[in-house]
């Protein structure tokens, strides 16, 4: 059963003000991510830069995570910690060539990602209101929805070697539901004080919208396009 958690307005004004600021920092942070996110995606198509795809691309995209992770780890008390956030952000962009690349070969292929796009930050919205109001505490959900992303991966390297379309979007229905619970505890966690560097969490935000973005415009790629005449 849920817990209830302190509502986070009891707090004297110095601890809120803090809470605050971290929030508030984390939403400058994550909107100042998207500009280097989108430039490497325009950069990769225009210039048909080659990222590794299949399983070693998978792969590579695993190992770019932990090692943000680890980086923004070690520089996170510092304005380094910033422009490392924001490289890695560029390089997330990248890996996403091939995807944007073959969803505008489609005739409906700008609509599609402005779909993803309007879908992704329709789930923020929603979730970051709950974290934000909701006094139930979420804390308790990290242990399955880690559990859950383990499996989503050991799913999508078997994948890689079955090639089941149906099984790709199982994945992908999966990924952007667990995804988007990781999006509501990872806002909550700032919200109540659990995550007070706002490049740690603007970097756990950013990967959950990330995930949902791309599998959301995955879906939408093999559910809604169009080809050109």
């Amino acid at each position: 059963m849920s817990t209830i958690i302190n509502n986070p307005y009891d707090l004297g004004a110095g601890a809120l003000a803090a809470r605050n600021k971290v929030l508030r920092n984390t939403y400058w942070l994550l909107a100042l991510s998207l500009i280097p996110t989108v430039f490497g995606a325009f950069l990769g198509v225009a210039m048909q830069i080659p990222v590794p795809r299949g399983i070693f691309g998978f792969l590579f995209f695993m190992a770019v995570i932990y090692g943000a992770y680890y980086a923004v780890e070690k520089t996170k008390n510092s304005g380094a910690g910033v422009f490392v956030l924001l490289g890695f952000t560029f390089i997330l962009g990248l890996m996403l060539t091939p995807l944007i690349g073959r969803t505008l070969g489609y005739g409906n292929g700008g609509m599609l990602i402005m779909t993803a796009f309007g879908g992704t930050a329709a789930v923020f919205a929603v979730m970051a209101s709950i974290a934000t109001v909701s006094k139930t505490d979420f804390s308790g959900m990290a242990k399955w929805l880690t559990a859950g992303a383990v499996v989503l991966i050991l799913a999508s390297l078997a994948n890689f070697v079955l090639g089941m379309p149906m099984l790709w979007i199982l994945i992908s229905v999966c990924a952007i539901g667990i995804f988007s619970a990781f999006l509501l505890y990872n806002v909550q966690q700032v919200v109540n004080g659990g995550e007070t560097n706002y490049i740690k969490a603007t970097l756990s935000i950013y990967l959950d919208l990330y995930v949902i973005f791309s599998h959301l415009l995955s879906l939408l790629g093999l559910g809604g396009s169009s080809t050109n005449d």
